[in-house]
């Protein structure tokens, strides 16, 4: 018998950051899958390879102009039909020690990651309801258990997004609107590469220390393929709720042992791994 098909489900899909890393491998996917996906980047020429394949339509959306995001959003809805399943992928992180780093920087992440995502997710989740049916997924990151040193901006918009996700699953408890808390642990990405970096201040040796050992963990990491079959393999079996993807150990392993173990061991351990004294 033949596996099936996410297009027994979703027609139309939205996918935010779809340009380069976990957002492309989605989209790949779904497209793979015959769903028919309308994927965003800030320039569409960063959308290029992803214009080439059917049934792909490239969408040029800055998430820092949230209200012009909302009017995006809306308008390529309404010429889609509609949208069964939308993705709030989009993010990049700031390498920084949280006391040295501008307010502003602080600000764009959680207008990019958090904000904005929150007023598309709003839109998304409304259209659904109308028609009855769909699914909203959100990506955090096992950040939100397992904060990551000197990127505290990305560790709050993430927590804030799954902590939306988790208030959406509660009011929607009962219905045929799924709402899906994707939290992805390192994926072999240009995720550092794409990092902006700001190693200033009296830390500068353990921010070094610290990004050598996220760099490692990259180069060890699984494709972002993974992360998409995951998904793929969520949306068929009607899944809600926390989705956790990555290693073995990182999406399987770590956070029962967290769960388990007292909290200073918890702590001790994220210290270890990150080799700060």
């Amino acid at each position: 018998m033949a596996a099936p098909a996410l297009t027994s489900l979703c027609k139309n899909a939205f996918v935010t950051g779809a340009s380069r890393g976990l957002g492309r491998a989605f989209a790949e996917m779904l497209l793979a899958e015959g769903v028919r996906v309308w994927g965003t980047a800030r320039e569409a020429g960063r959308l290029d390879r992803l214009a080439q394949q059917a049934g792909f339509t490239a969408v040029v959306l800055d998430l820092r102009d949230g209200a012009r995001a909302e009017t995006v959003f809306a308008q390529v809805a309404e010429q889609a039909g509609g949208f069964d399943l939308v993705i709030n992928n989009a993010g990049y992180g700031i390498f920084a020690d949280a006391l040295e780093v501008g307010a502003e920087a602080w600000h764009g992440q959680i207008e990019d990651m958090l904000q904005t995502p929150l007023r598309i997710g709003r839109l998304a989740l409304r259209a659904m309801a109308a028609h009855g049916r769909g699914c909203l997924v959100n990506v955090s990151s096992l950040a939100v258990e397992f904060p990551i040193p000197y990127m505290s901006g990305y560790n709050v918009a993430k927590a804030g997004l799954s902590a939306w996700s988790e208030s959406m699953a509660y009011e929607l408890a009962g219905t045929a609107i799924a709402v899906i808390d994707l939290r992805p642990g390192d994926f072999r990405t240009d995720f550092n590469r794409a990092a902006e970096r700001a190693e200033r201040g009296v830390n500068r040796s353990r921010m070094q220390a610290v990004w050598l050992r996220l760099e490692s963990a990259l180069e060890a990491s699984p494709p972002p393929e993974r992360a998409a079959a995951d998904l793929r393999r969520a949306l068929l079996r009607g899944h809600r709720g926390v989705l956790r993807t990555g290693s073995f150990f990182q999406a399987r392993l770590a956070p029962v042992l967290a769960r388990l173990a007292p909290g200073a061991w918890r702590v001790a351990a994220q210290r270890k791994y990150f080799g700060l004294k």
